[in-house]
């Protein structure tokens, strides 16, 4: 390690989104290299990855530091903002930074820059956090060059009474800046103002990208943020070649007059011990009855609703006493299971809203996904089917073999999604919900455009170079794939100089992060603050406010995320019902439906199914003719075969359910499990069954067994 040892405390990665191409992993692996023992993630105004450079950097022995740059409004002139780095001496730092970042968000934007207040940051909001001046951006540095050396101790001292041991007089070396005078003047006017009012001084380094040669695929990138060109030379100019992943060796060389500076940002790194948890499950806390824990009240819930859902299904009492043990045992093994997994909480906060949109007329769809395997998520309303009836296992879902949460994948009618969002708001205050953060990335076609258009190619020529990237549905195509699979693209970035310098360029971009979305379906309710446990971003004008970690990362740190899918078909349900009421025929319920109807089977098999949901395309409807489904079991059957892969067992499961192929079974164990689907293994339910029952696993072992398959490693 060089002496003095250096540690970077400012880095934009490609999270900063405007103005970053550093991806995590790569500048990891570049200080593990250099020998640094910590680094510092400091993107601007937001800690979008925050998590995965926690990970990354445990992942190879450094020390995570997180941070951010944010703005700090100029109050004398709003287009001039000043900047300040902040980074995390603890948990009280973390929560106090999300709290600051948030505000700026939601209370405070000006031009699309979220700027924090001086007042903010008085009392305790400075607690826990370290703040470096911002060198020749922040206030002190901007007063130094603009030759106001009163006001320059004026912001000085009122940082450091602010944040009393905190506060750092910031110096960078970079090539002369236009202005009074140049960075150099600027660092030695901040090393003299540290000398009279006793304040240290911290050498950063502002690294955007990791190798010079890189400058212009991160210039590229901020032009496309911007709308700018990168040929036009009256563009602002804000970054420099030099602003590269600097070795510890080239830092102690480039501050040897000031090693003190160096050293400090090793001292910086050592106070900063923000630690990050991990895989902790933080459910929200849900209300019970006075005097009732949360497993006895799931019980309770449980057992209640199964008694409504039997006297449902078996009408009959002398049918329904022979399937009541079978039932119950079921029942209580799945609420035993849900108890010793700590997740009781999670299917009564689940049970509650999705109960109360079906009380205030909001169509719920029955249940989909692994999910519809559990007769507790039945008996308390959760799904509509029964899984004893369907086979379904609740080890799918759940099992203490593989410890992960619970997720219901819950489709609410498109009209009335927003009523039930706004409910849980209600229910656990505006402060504990939000929606998900998604990040877009620079896809190839995306990005051939994109770097097309701030190359200045026409429109034209630029499309006709993305048509040649090739597409293939759930299948990512890159830049490189697309070269293997269209000659022609090769062709032309062999024979062409600026094709090649095009797809250079868009090649050192693809993949990266290129703005914040809203996650379709996902809302976060957590157990006290959001802020709590990350910052919260909202564009500029937008009243939709969402978690600046992607669900991901949300769930990698504990909370959890609920899935409130909007589905139009629910929707067109609703409306042919109030439809069919306006007509008199007020007795239809969905539920009650006999799935016997033979009309009904008439419709499918002649392929009259161009609005029915998953039926409609041009291959299901040839499917059908082809199939002529007469039971249920076929429909569910067709909708899993239906998709690349299974597709090529069609022929099989056509051929024996008509008779011109023999149902065979490799060993007759498989013919109580294989039945229903002719012999042809369909589900990964039927994956899991022939597991335990040829190869004696449990049911929990089978489960990893079915996920082992079906990430196809």
């Amino acid at each position: 390690m060089p002496t003095p040892p250096f540690v970077h405390l400012r880095l934009h990665s490609e999270y900063s989104i405007t103005d970053g191409t550093a991806r995590i992993d790569d500048t990891v692996a570049a200080a593990k290299a250099d020998g640094m023992p910590a680094l510092a993630l400091t993107d601007l105004s937001n800690v979008f990855g925050m998590v995965k450079f926690y990970r990354a950097a445990r992942s190879q022995g450094i020390k995570p530091i997180i941070g951010c740059d944010v703005w700090i409004e100029n109050e004398t002139d709003r287009d001039k903002p000043h900047r300040l780095l902040l980074l995390c001496q603890s948990r009280d730092g973390y929560r106090n930074l999300c709290e600051l970042v948030t505000q700026a968000y939601r209370v405070n934007q000006y031009r699309g820059r979220p700027e924090i207040k001086r007042e903010w940051l008085a009392a305790a909001a400075g607690d826990g956090l370290i703040a470096l001046s911002g060198a020749h951006l922040g206030d002190v540095g901007m007063a130094l060059l603009a030759g106001n050396l009163k006001q320059a101790q004026s912001y000085a001292r009122a940082w450091a009474k602010l944040l009393p041991q905190r506060y750092y007089l910031e110096v960078q070396r970079l090539p002369a800046f236009a202005g009074a005078a140049t960075i150099e003047d600027c660092v030695q006017q901040t090393l003299q103002l540290a000398s009279e009012l006793k304040l240290p001084v911290a050498a950063t380094h502002p690294v955007q990208f990791l190798k010079t040669e890189e400058f212009t695929a991160h210039e590229a990138r901020v032009c496309i943020a911007e709308g700018q060109m990168l040929a036009d030379q009256r563009r602002p100019r804000h970054f420099s070649t030099d602003q590269y992943f600097k070795t510890q060796a080239e830092m102690v060389e480039l501050f040897a007059d000031i090693p003190q500076a160096l050293a400090n940002t090793y001292e910086i790194a050592r106070r900063c011990n923000l630690s990050i948890e991990l895989g902790k499950s933080r459910l929200p806390l849900f209300p019970t009855p006075e005097g009732k824990t949360l497993d006895d009240f799931l019980r309770e819930r449980a057992h209640e609703g199964l008694v409504k859902r039997l006297a449902q299904l078996y009408p009959d009492a002398e049918e329904r006493s022979k399937r009541v043990a079978e039932y119950e045992a079921r029942l209580e093994f799945e609420i035993k299971t849900i108890i010793q997994m700590g997740f009781p909480g999670y299917f009564l906060i689940v049970a509650d809203f999705i109960n109360w949109a079906k009380n205030n007329g909001v169509p719920v769809g029955p249940g989909r996904g692994s999910g519809a395997g559990s007769l507790v998520a039945y008996s308390m309303g959760i799904t509509d089917l029964d899984p004893l009836r369907y086979k379904l296992l609740f080890e799918r879902f759940l099992n203490p073999e593989r410890i992960s949460m619970p997720d219901f994948d819950i489709d609410f009618c498109q009209d009335g999604r927003d009523r039930v969002i706004d409910y849980v708001r209600q229910k656990y205050g505006a402060d504990s919900v939000s929606q998900i953060a998604t990040f877009g990335t620079m896809a190839a076609k995306a990005v051939v455009r994109d770097v097309g258009r701030v190359m200045e190619w026409s429109y034209g020529r630029t499309d006709e170079l993305a048509k040649m990237i090739p597409f293939q549905p759930g299948k990512l195509i890159t830049l490189q794939i697309a070269r293997e699979m269209e000659p022609r693209l090769a062709e032309r970035e062999r024979d062409d100089e600026e094709t090649r310098e095009l797809l250079a360029l868009a090649g050192q971009l693809e993949g990266m992060t290129r703005n914040v979305g809203m996650h379709a379906g996902g809302v976060l309710i957590v157990p006290g603050k959001l802020t709590d446990f990350c910052p919260l971003y909202a564009a500029q004008g937008s009243d939709s406010v969402v978690s600046q970690l992607d669900k991901d990362d949300v769930e990698a740190i504990g909370l959890v995320k609920f899935d409130f899918l909007g589905l139009t078909t629910l929707t067109v349900l609703d409306w042919t019902l109030r439809y069919l009421r306006d007509m008199g025929h007020a007795e239809i319920v969905l539920e009650t439906l006999p799935l016997d109807d033979a009309r009904a089977y008439a419709v499918f098999a002649s392929a009259n199914t161009g609005a029915v949901f998953q039926f409609e395309s041009r291959g299901m409807r040839d499917l059908l003719k082809r199939a002529r489904p007469d039971r249920f079991e076929d429909i569910i059957a067709l909708v899993a075969l239906y998709r690349p892969g299974p597709m090529d067992l069609i022929p099989d499961f056509i051929d024996r359910k008509h008779g011109r192929q023999q149902v065979s079974y490799l060993d007759p164990r498989l013919e109580s499990i294989l039945g229903q689907t002719y012999g042809v293994m369909v589900y990964q339910e039927q994956v899991m069954q022939i597991a335990q029952v040829i190869g004696g696993y449990s049911l929990g072992a089978a489960d990893l067994l079915r996920r082992a398959m079906g990430k196809k490693k």
